[in-house]
């Protein structure tokens, strides 16, 4: 995917630290203290233009999220969405994923969201994905215990490759759908890529897995 670079992006996002959270530093061990209610935290790595984020937050009044996502030229539309909801339970951090263990401490997290990752299908790039052995240590570092990672995609290959990920670390496999648009799966939140490929025609690929 090519980026159109937004020069005014750091701008907005500055201008609204209400929602995107300027120091997120400063929260490591305490995520409750900047939502209104402290109730259980998930997070979505890879954000994008926030649909899936907002959706969760206006469905599940009684869970706090924060989207996750490295490029200001995209989190700019997810900022514009929160704005107009005005949700109390949704903060965006414009971070890069590899810095989770800075910004989140054990127990941090309740749940993690792996929506349409990229796949990085060259072997070489193996260790850019977000399902690689190292990540899936990093995530630990901050779940609680018997915490989870739900994860969406439409690449058949990524997906067969994170079971796989997963197994071998030693997470305990909750839920597989291989096609989860024909499946009995009920309160699916879409995200923008998800409809997208959707329409094309594409599969969608949908599992749940828990640390032990």
């Amino acid at each position: 995917m090519r980026l159109r670079h937004k020069p005014w992006a750091k701008e907005r996002i500055d201008q609204y630290p209400q929602y995107v959270v300027a120091d997120p530093e400063m929260y490591k061990g305490n995520w409750q203290e900047p939502f209104a209610i402290q109730q259980p935290l998930h997070i979505e790595i890879g954000s994008g233009k926030g649909r899936f984020i907002t959706e969760m937050a206006k469905a599940n009044p009684d869970i706090n999220y924060i989207g996750i996502e490295v490029y200001q030229s995209v989190i700019v539309a997810a900022l514009d969405r929160l704005i107009e909801a005005d949700l109390p339970n949704v903060k965006l951090l414009n971070v890069n994923a590899n810095d989770l263990g800075k910004f989140f401490a054990k127990n941090d997290v309740d749940r993690i969201y792996l929506n349409f990752s990229d796949p990085w299908p060259k072997t070489r790039h193996e260790k850019r994905r977000l399902t690689y052995k190292n990540y899936l240590n990093l995530y630990g570092s901050i779940l609680r215990d018997a915490g989870e990672i739900h994860f969406k995609t439409d690449n058949q290959g990524l997906f067969e490759y994170s079971l796989m990920s997963f197994s071998q670390y030693g997470l305990l496999l909750k839920y597989i759908s291989l096609d989860l648009h024909q499946s009995d799966f009920e309160g699916n939140i879409m995200t923008e890529y998800e409809q997208k490929f959707s329409e094309q025609g594409n599969r969608i690929y949908r599992c749940e897995v828990k640390y032990k």
